[in-house]
């Protein structure tokens, strides 16, 4: 029977606890929310959907087209400009989702003959940009430029570091000043995903490589997501100048995908000048994390130190996970529930979201919810 292959699959996962299903959320949900990547708390932000309305009655519900085609409005350019500036890049290259973008850095700048490095953390985004790169991928263990610079050193040609600035399973930062120096040792690009650091790590939320001062830097790429901190959708990668001409060139996620959406773009462009305007937001988002860490722990709950605006809580298993999650769900709370293989280590957590709009009741509130559902 065609696909009945599927059926053994789907038995596995139910075994093992691992089933996932789409839940459609009310546009009024009553939980509080602890699971989106929401972290500056503008997705509902009246300025960010009003960007988004007017760019939709401007340009159009859609792009109509590639980028090299119809694809690229005005618009587009205005937002690769100010990303460009607000985050100390010389260029920026807007794509229609983050994963496209770190395809395209990723199989773009590495080919063959040349060597990838991947940290073992890495998003699954960046994992599959090196399953289709030319280049041979050699696996490194998480968060280790001593790992990073042995790997380098067995190579003589291109090469080109990988990694997550800030990782989305545990919200642990990556050493990025000393990536960069084991790659600088070897003539080694350095390619990293800053989706869970920009608007919350750097000076008013610029972003990891802005406060590893690795802005501007010709051998530094950095690609980001609109659809945390912006509240938006979409991606974009920002670096050297004749990097970007190089994807606009080369870069099949950006060559032969419909541009982004006038409304997302409109939406990005409004959420970053309103955080250009209230850089504090991105210190309250680091603020709340501290904040549930310290609560979470003091409850006796394990719960990893965030670098930036995810907090972990690890739990005893998928089942109990899954358990825990929907426990925290019936009592008001939504959280995240991480399991394998979403998981690098196979330990399954809860994920939460610390925004910067929670205040001192709701993460209370949290805290109590979660440590009174605990398994």
């Amino acid at each position: 029977m065609a696909f009945g292959w599927i059926d053994e699959q789907s038995e596995s996962r139910r075994r093992a606890g691992l089933v996932r299903t789409l839940r459609p959320r009310p546009a009024d949900s009553p939980l509080l929310d602890l699971a989106s990547n929401d972290y500056l708390g503008l997705a509902r932000h009246p300025e960010v959907t009003e960007g988004a309305a007017r760019a939709a009655r401007t340009w159009g519900g859609g792009s109509t087209g590639s980028r090299l085609v119809t694809g690229t409005t005005e618009l587009h350019a205005e937002l690769e400009r100010e990303l460009a500036e607000f985050c100390g890049a010389e260029a920026a290259l807007v794509f229609s989702s983050g994963y496209a973008a770190n395809l395209a850095a990723v199989t773009a700048l590495a080919p063959h003959g040349s060597l990838i490095v991947s940290d073992a953390g890495n998003h699954a985004s960046l994992i599959d940009g090196c399953r289709l790169a030319r280049g041979a991928t050699q696996v490194v263990a998480h968060a280790d430029p001593d790992a990073l610079r042995k790997a380098l050193g067995t190579h003589d040609g291109p090469a080109v570091a990988v990694s997550d600035t800030v990782f989305s399973v545990d919200g642990d930062a990556a050493p990025l000043a000393a990536l960069a120096r084991a790659c600088r040792e070897h003539g080694a690009g350095l390619v990293v995903d800053d989706a869970h650091g920009l608007g919350v790590l750097g000076d008013g939320g610029r972003g990891a490589p802005h406060a590893a001062g690795l802005v501007g830097a010709d051998d530094v790429v950095v690609t980001v997501t609109l659809s945390k901190s912006l509240g938006s959708q979409g991606g974009a990668v920002l670096g050297p100048a004749r990097v970007i001409d190089h994807l606009v060139n080369a870069a099949r996620t950006f060559i032969f995908d419909t541009g982004l959406a006038p409304a997302a773009v409109g939406a990005a462009l409004a959420a970053l000048r309103l955080l250009r305007r209230e850089p504090e937001r991105a210190a309250r988002a680091r603020a709340v994390a501290g904040e549930l860490h310290a609560r979470l722990t003091a409850a006796g709950l394990e719960a990893v130190r965030p670098d930036a605006a995810v907090v972990s809580v690890r739990a005893p298993s998928p089942e109990r996970a899954l358990r825990w999650a929907a426990d925290c769900r019936t009592a008001g709370l939504a959280v995240g529930c991480f399991r394998p293989p979403s998981v690098p280590d196979g330990v399954s957590r809860l994920r939460l979201t610390a925004r910067a709009d929670l205040t001192e009741q709701q993460i209370e509130r949290a805290v109590r919810v979660i440590d009174g559902t605990r398994p």
